[in-house]
């Protein structure tokens, strides 16, 4: 859809008629005061909880009201209670606030501070689904453990520790990479997925192994886990045709198959967003299985210990599907 200047003037893009997305939903503070008031039952004390004034938190609910267009709190001299529309948007605002929380974890672990205790290296998936969730529950174990954090495929991974650049990796491989040792941690596994637009979303009948080996896939590169879990599973049927398009994030793999590109292969954990919503489809396929695991890997030798030890049994097992 073409952009153009508001009517205003203002030289900022809308799209049709609508405002821009910040001008229509709450900022981060508003809906975090939200949810002190759902979690303590009064404004004032949400207030002191977050170190503003009464009347500032006052303003800041009313203001919010008025963007949604909805009363959100009921206010009287027993307290402040939820109306039905306020707690149906405390849940959205939970999950944006918890969302911005796991953002915030993996932005300041990416900085890479001097003074950072814990290096972590994480293969690509692991660092943008995983690993964020993981960094938010170290901190409210350690709030003192500075993290950075190095993110590449399987391979590149493995490098950064056998270089000593890093102290805990996470790798989606099919085997513990060689001079490193590991523990699986998880489970995941990959979908074949296509624009609904694609000749392989109308049909009925699955997709063969034979055929998903000599179709032109949209692929991430070689040395990332997804490449070598097809690469093997589908080395009985002639192995992979040349890839249509070999890119080195899935982010760019998703945006392309969403384009109507082509198929490709990726993560459940990373397409849910957009199965959900159909931009993309699930292809079935037969006669492969594409699964593989989840791996906490270090250099050979003793088990971490410190921070990295702490992280470790923090991870837990990747959703797993039938």
């Amino acid at each position: 859809m073409t952009q153009s200047a508001s009517a205003s003037g203002s030289g900022h893009p809308v799209h049709g008629d609508r405002a821009p997305l910040a001008q229509r939903v709450p900022d981060l503070g508003a809906m975090e005061l939200l949810l002190a008031v759902a979690r303590l039952g009064s404004l004032g004390r949400a207030a002191r909880e977050l170190g503003i004034t009464q009347p500032a938190a006052s303003s800041r609910i009313r203001s919010m009201e008025r963007q949604l267009g909805v009363a959100l709190v009921d206010r009287s001299h027993r307290g402040s209670q939820l109306t039905e529309a306020g707690a149906l948007v405390t849940d959205w605002a939970r999950r944006v606030v918890e969302a911005a929380e796991a953002f915030d974890a993996g932005a300041q672990a990416l900085r890479g501070r001097r003074d950072s205790r814990l290096r972590v290296a994480a293969s690509m998936t692991i660092a943008e689904y995983l690993l964020p969730g993981w960094l938010i529950a170290l901190r409210g174990q350690r709030p003192g453990t500075a993290v950075s954090l190095l993110a590449g495929n399987s391979a590149v991974v493995a490098q950064r520790l056998l270089a000593g650049e890093a102290d805990l990796g996470f790798v989606e491989g099919l085997a513990v990479p060689e001079g490193l040792d590991g523990v699986v941690i998880g489970h995941d596994r990959l979908v074949v997925v296509a624009a609904p637009t694609h000749p392989w979303a109308r049909r009925r009948k699955p997709v063969g192994a034979g055929e998903l080996a000599g179709a032109p896939l949209i692929l991430r590169e070689q040395g990332s886990g997804t490449r070598q879990v097809l690469d093997a599973a589908l080395a009985g049927y002639g192995g992979l045709a040349d890839p249509l398009l070999e890119l080195a994030s899935t982010t760019a793999v998703k945006a392309a198959a969403v384009s109507g590109a082509g198929p490709s292969v990726l993560s459940e954990l990373a397409v849910g967003e957009e199965l959900g919503s159909r931009r993309l489809v699930e292809i079935p396929v037969e006669g492969v299985r594409l699964r593989r695991d989840l791996r906490a890997v270090w250099p050979t030798g003793p088990r971490p210990t410190g921070p990295a030890r702490d992280l470790l049994s923090l991870t837990r097992p990747a959703p797993e599907r039938a």
